[in-house]
């Protein structure tokens, strides 16, 4: 669990990110969630877009990747999700 201070630092790292998945009309998948948790290996902090045709809500969203990922939920803003992971790996983010 995040504490306040952590997540203000990563909301920080995550301005200056790109969103690398999007969320479409049909939601999350297995593909999706094991692709996210690839990508969260390797950049520990990652940007999703959820698109104006999804059906779903992006909080409902943000927690089932976040179940399915075991990431962390930094920030849902506007239609950005923001997730954490610390790498198994190379960690690179230190957090506060």
């Amino acid at each position: 669990m995040l504490t306040n201070k952590q997540k203000k630092f990563l909301r920080s790292l995550a301005h200056s990110l790109n969103p690398i998945f999007q969320v479409g009309k049909g939601g999350v998948n297995e593909a999706m969630i094991t692709s996210i948790s690839e990508a969260l290996e390797v950049r520990e902090l990652i940007k999703i877009s959820v698109l104006n045709n999804c059906m779903e809500d992006k909080h409902d969203i943000a927690a089932q990747l976040s179940e399915g990922t075991g990431a962390e939920v930094v920030q849902v803003i506007g239609n950005i999700i923001v997730l954490y992971k610390q790498s198994k790996e190379q960690p690179k983010i230190e957090l506060p």
